[in-house]
């Protein structure tokens, strides 16, 4: 046992409000025969992290965990039996530590970061080799971070069932992590871009980023309609990445092309009217809804190299938090302060 110390956050329980997660000091981990020790330089928040301690994620979690499931730092200490990393190399976590390949199933599900297993809210972290990926080469300790989550669900959600093609239209809701990442990785695709915000200054922004049409949703409640008339002979949209949940799914039906893809990520949109779709809709629309959980390290890798060879970069909200004020980020998310990914600075 290491005689060193470092500092740790935990949710001591899940209360319903950010005064549980707790700040404390423990021995910093040993690597064993075939794990890494990690020294983290960096963490970024997602919308699940903050509902864990709320008590609504959907998910069960141990208890007391140790949050957040994106981390990127530097290896500092390496297994007997290590074979992928030596010391020196920067490295993000997987969300997902055991789900390598192919489709996730019930084990690999029981292997998430910040919920099952404890995750990357502290200074030093020992994982498994395998949970672990080399960071693409353009990023720094920042930009890496927020790659574990949201760039790998969104990757997922145009490349891991049905892969876009050059040409077709995706429709990303809002400007968090996924939104962002998906507008980003769609364009370098060459694939045109409709984004939804309820902000003019935010459509600026995501029109800046490669989007082609911005809607406001507030203004245009039926958006989704709106969506489909910017689609090539008004067929509609191939990709959704739909965020919103039952508040905007039912204008997701709206603008879905025949044989498209809505991809059900989070459902950050609140409770939505009375009257939801139901599964007959995607018989009537010819339509595929699929539920996305993150994704595999073999798709991981097939993202990195995307990155490195598009040097897509992510955005990271302006304002970084440092480890002592991982409460205030919490709040700070919550509110909706920022604009892509928030960042914790270890």
């Amino acid at each position: 046992m290491s005689t060193k110390t470092m500092k740790q956050w935990v949710i001591k329980k899940f209360t319903g409000s950010f005064d549980c997660l707790e700040q404390t000091n423990v021995p910093i981990p040993e690597a064993g025969e075939n794990e890494v020790l990690v020294k983290f330089d960096a963490v970024s928040l997602n919308y699940r992290d903050l509902i864990i301690p709320l008590g609504t994620y959907p998910f069960p979690s141990k208890e007391p965990p140790v949050p957040t499931s994106d981390g990127a730092g530097v290896v500092v200490d390496v297994g007997s039996k290590v074979t992928q990393f030596k010391k020196g190399d920067h490295v993000v976590t997987m969300f997902f530590q055991g789900h390598q390949f192919g489709d996730i199933n019930p084990v690999s599900h029981k292997t998430a970061l910040g919920g099952f297993l404890d995750g990357c809210l502290q200074e030093y972290g020992a994982f498994n080799e395998q949970g672990l990926v080399h960071a693409p080469k353009n990023y720094s300790s920042v930009e890496s971070s927020t790659i574990t989550c949201a760039a790998l669900t969104s990757w997922n959600s145009l490349y891991g069932l049905k892969p876009l093609k050059p040409g077709q239209t995706v429709l990303v809701q809002g400007t968090g992590g996924v939104s962002i990442f998906g507008l980003q990785f769609a364009k370098a695709a060459g694939a045109t871009i409709i984004a939804t915000t309820s902000s003019a200054a935010k459509g600026e922004k995501l029109k800046q980023l490669g989007a082609d049409h911005v809607i406001n949703y507030r203004e245009d409640k039926n958006w989704g309609e709106t969506a489909r008339k910017l689609t090539p002979g008004g067929f509609g949209v191939d990709h959704v990445l739909e965020v919103g949940g039952p508040g905007t799914l039912e204008q997701s039906f709206k603008c879905v092309k025949m044989e498209g893809v809505i991809n059900i990520i989070g459902a950050v949109g609140g409770a939505g009217s009375e009257a939801q779709p139901q599964v007959i809709d995607t018989l009537t629309n010819v339509c595929t809804v699929r539920g996305i959980q993150i994704g595999s390290k073999a798709l991981m890798l097939d993202m990195i190299r995307a990155i490195e060879a598009n040097n897509i970069r992510p955005v990271v909200d302006d304002k970084l938090f440092t480890l002592d004020e991982a409460r205030e980020a919490y709040q700070y998310m919550w509110d909706q302060k920022h604009f892509g990914k928030l960042v914790i600075r270890i």
